[in-house]
């Protein structure tokens, strides 16, 4: 393992991308720009707090086993923003008549399942960290984030956004964060950044598609699906499927993301268009998934987590050590005359990584 990974640097990381809440806060509607704003400065407050402190990671004692079970639990904010809140639930207690408090329990007791049942990993840091989560964070919060040690999730304007809990895979996108956070540690910007942000979307659609134990065929592929409110022309906040069309709207703007490196996006905005770029290693893990057939998370998902946690990896990796590495850990667990390696090189070449 290089010495880029020894350092663990605090990322702060959102699921609704800063341009897209720039794009609302210019709106018309004062009620919805007013909340985008909000959204925003909570989130610039939050990314500097992150940068001067430092993930502290928790190490469980030698020769301690550690627990197949997960320790989740779960704060109320209730609509402040002083973190983590008043405690509502906790490991194996009876479920609240708060419904947002059960989604979350439930959404990590999932991402602890799929990363425990399919990759052997004892939850974020692989020695059985405790998943904590607050709900009800702030007045009608835009977003929900990993802050490098827990859960936060807001509740939406209730118009352009709903509760950021309805999502299972938004609950395994951001602590996916984490995962990425203690093992690649992948830089935030540039193409490592929109890794960073394909790592957490590939896994976050694995646990939602090993929840409702779909096949690469039954699923959606959609990141975010019932989040976007009644009154928005759009079915999710990105596509695997096909990026660039998963919204556009009035209020949202189009969909940004491109499938391919044909229409790479350079930009300064987003650190580097990470949440707009991650589309195109996106495209080939869904490429790679349907090619393959069967559950995604069992060849597909076991060679990007091969990929993710095998050490050769940098933190300032690009596309194309990315897609180089994926293709010596598909033939480093299947072989080099088998499916997965074809299927590998087939869709890096389709989106223009061959």
């Amino acid at each position: 393992m290089d010495a880029s990974h020894a350092h663990h640097h605090p990322v702060f990381c959102t699921v609704v991308p800063p341009h897209l809440l720039d794009k609302i806060a210019q709106s018309e509607d004062t009620r919805r720009a007013d909340a985008a704003q909000r959204t925003l400065e909570q989130d610039s407050l939050l990314r500097t707090r992150r940068r001067v402190t430092t993930v502290r990671g928790i190490a469980p004692a030698l020769g301690t086993p550690v627990s197949d079970e997960p320790r989740r639990t779960i704060y109320d904010t209730q609509h402040r923003t002083r973190l983590p809140g008043k405690k509502v639930r906790g490991e194996g207690e009876a479920a609240s008549k708060d419904a947002t408090v059960n989604r979350a329990y439930a959404g990590l007791g999932a991402t602890y399942e799929l990363f425990l049942k399919g990759f052997g990993r004892h939850s974020i840091d692989d020695s059985g960290l405790a998943l904590d989560a607050s709900v009800h964070y702030g007045e009608d919060y835009n977003n929900a984030f990993w802050d490098g040690q827990q859960m936060v999730f807001g509740d939406g304007d209730g118009d352009l956004f709903l509760d950021f809990t309805v999502s299972v895979d938004v609950i395994g996108h951001e602590l996916t964060h984490g995962v990425t956070q203690y093992t690649a540690n992948l830089e935030y910007h540039g193409q490592s950044g929109a890794l960073n942000e394909s790592m957490s979307d590939v896994f976050g659609s694995l646990i939602k598609q090993y929840s409702l134990d779909q096949t690469a065929e039954d699923a959606d592929w959609l990141i975010g699906a019932g989040l976007l409110g009644p009154n928005v022309s759009g079915v999710a906040l990105r596509s695997m499927k096909a990026p660039g069309t998963a919204y556009d709207d009035d209020e949202l703007g189009k969909d940004p993301q491109p499938a391919t490196m044909d229409d790479y996006v350079d930009t300064a905005r987003d650190n580097g268009g990470v949440h707009i770029n991650s589309g195109i290693p996106n495209h080939a893990f869904y490429l790679v998934a349907t090619e393959l057939g069967g559950k995604a998370w069992e060849r597909a998902g076991r060679i990007w987590y091969d990929t993710l946690t095998g050490g050769e990896l940098a933190s300032d990796a690009d596309f194309k050590d990315f897609a180089r590495l994926s293709v010596a850990a598909a033939v480093a667990r299947y072989g080099d005359g088998g499916a997965e390696h074809q299927s590998l090189q087939k869709a890096w070449s389709t989106v223009g990584l061959g």
